[in-house]
């Protein structure tokens, strides 16, 4: 299974925002965008989704900024990535021009079966589980600005 980039980026941000201490500054999507790397856009994007999903909470404004909400920080990273990557199958069997096997096709089942297994494997973790150390640390380093 491979992730998009969209699914990846989404949940590296909600990981960074997932170790924003009390009492520090809300990191902008901006911040957000410049430590992991990639273009603002994209970012935006991403949290924009993850605001629909009600992971992310962001506030307009001075003193504004993105915070992960309780539901983030407790959400099972495997329905995460299942809202992120949508209903789409491993395989394009729908295609232009279709696959001529789609009708009788064991491989599209089976692959079918291995993506549900993929995200069962990830259920069980939550968004705190993946920020535990020794990876929060390094979260925390990934911003240029000073900590509280």
């Amino acid at each position: 299974m491979r992730l998009t980039k969209f699914t990846d980026l989404a949940l590296r941000s909600v990981m960074r925002l997932a170790v924003v201490r009390d009492g520090d500054d809300p990191l902008t999507t901006r911040e957000v965008a410049d430590a992991m790397g990639v273009p603002y856009t994209h970012a935006a994007k991403a949290v924009t989704r993850l605001q629909h999903l009600g992971v992310v909470e962001a506030r307009r404004g001075r003193g504004g900024g993105l915070a992960l909400t309780d539901a983030g920080r407790d959400a099972s990273v495997g329905r995460l990535v299942r809202e992120l990557e949508g209903d789409g199958e491993v395989v394009a069997c729908e295609g232009d021009p279709p696959c001529p096997l789609r009708t009788a096709c064991r491989l599209r089942s089976a692959l079918r079966d291995a993506q549900e297994a993929f995200y069962a494997a990830l259920d069980p973790l939550t968004v705190a589980d993946l920020v535990a150390s020794p990876t929060g640390p390094v979260l925390v380093g990934l911003s240029d600005r000073p900590s509280a």
